[in-house]
């Protein structure tokens, strides 16, 4: 485990390292200024169709245009987190000189893409991390199989991003016992989330609860957004000292969405409150804080 970088922020002093870790140190109630990661939105295109997505993206979505002319960008701190995602974010045309600015500037680009993307662009990905242009990888995971697996595998700090209520208990076994990194996610009743909800998904739901917590020791790293902490309870079944001191904050204390499509941002991706792009990073996270 390397050190990528160390910040302070407000009170709080942050370590980042190379394989995702972060470590947050602060004396007294914890006052960041600005966020240290941003869920960041660069296109609304995708050619998936998800029925689920809480996006709507599809075909016809749109990309957001000049995407290194926002103001704001220029005034990240170094080792912020981008959460960089879409629709499909490999789709947009100025997508790799974008990485090579956040590079230049020392911020940490990380990815999301459906895995079927990953399939498709699975060179280039390989790339993109060979040359430092992204250090995280999340894949949206729908067909688990082994040869699926066996790729995932080859890219260090690549995670399979699950969601609660869609994967099914057999298929989340599947992926137990090979030491992947999976990240967890709520189910959103946003988009076409609200319109594609069925009793299957809280039956999977269900399920997927009745395995906790004994899905740590069958997975290299798990972890969850708010949302799945929340949908599956997670507080009230592991020790609470453990809750306590891996819980990374609530939604807009350290982190904040960011939609450049729109031109628009809020505390996360279903927020219905959302604010107009301002010039600055730390304007716009004191406005949603």
């Amino acid at each position: 485990m390397k050190l990528l970088g160390h910040y302070i922020n407000g009170n709080v002093h942050v370590g980042i390292f190379d394989d995702g870790t972060k470590i947050r140190r602060y004396d007294d109630i914890p006052k960041p200024i600005f966020p240290e990661s941003i869920d960041l939105k660069i296109t609304n295109y995708c050619d998936i169709g998800c029925p689920y997505c809480h996006e709507d993206s599809k075909k016809t979505g749109d990309y957001a245009k000049n995407l290194l002319s926002f103001e704001f960008l220029k005034t990240l701190r170094p080792y912020t987190e981008l959460a960089i995602g879409g629709g499909n974010p490999l789709s947009h045309p100025n997508f790799e000189n974008f990485l090579k600015f956040c590079k230049e500037r020392k911020i940490i680009a990380n990815i999301t893409v459906h895995q079927i993307h990953f399939l498709q662009n699975y060179k280039l990905l390989k790339y993109y991390e060979e040359n430092e242009l992204i250090y995280g990888l999340g894949i949206s995971a729908i067909d688990i199989n082994d040869d699926f697996i066996y790729k995932v595998k080859n890219f260090k700090n690549a995670s399979l991003h699950i969601i609660n209520g869609i994967i099914t208990k057999e298929d989340f076994l599947k992926l137990a016992g090979k030491e992947l990194k999976i990240l967890i996610l709520g189910y959103k009743d946003f988009g076409r989330g609200i319109y594609f909800k069925n009793p299957q998904i809280k039956i999977n739901q269900n399920n997927l609860r009745s395995l906790m917590p004994g899905i740590f020791s069958q997975f290299k790293v798990v972890s969850f957004d708010n949302l799945a902490l929340e949908q599956l309870r997670l507080k009230y079944i592991i020790p609470k000292k453990y809750y306590e001191t891996h819980f990374m904050g609530e939604d807009g204390q350290y982190t904040m969405y960011i939609d450049l499509v729109k031109q628009e941002f809020a505390k996360n991706s279903i927020s219905s409150e959302r604010f107009e792009i301002l010039p600055g990073i730390s304007e716009m996270f004191k406005k949603i804080r």
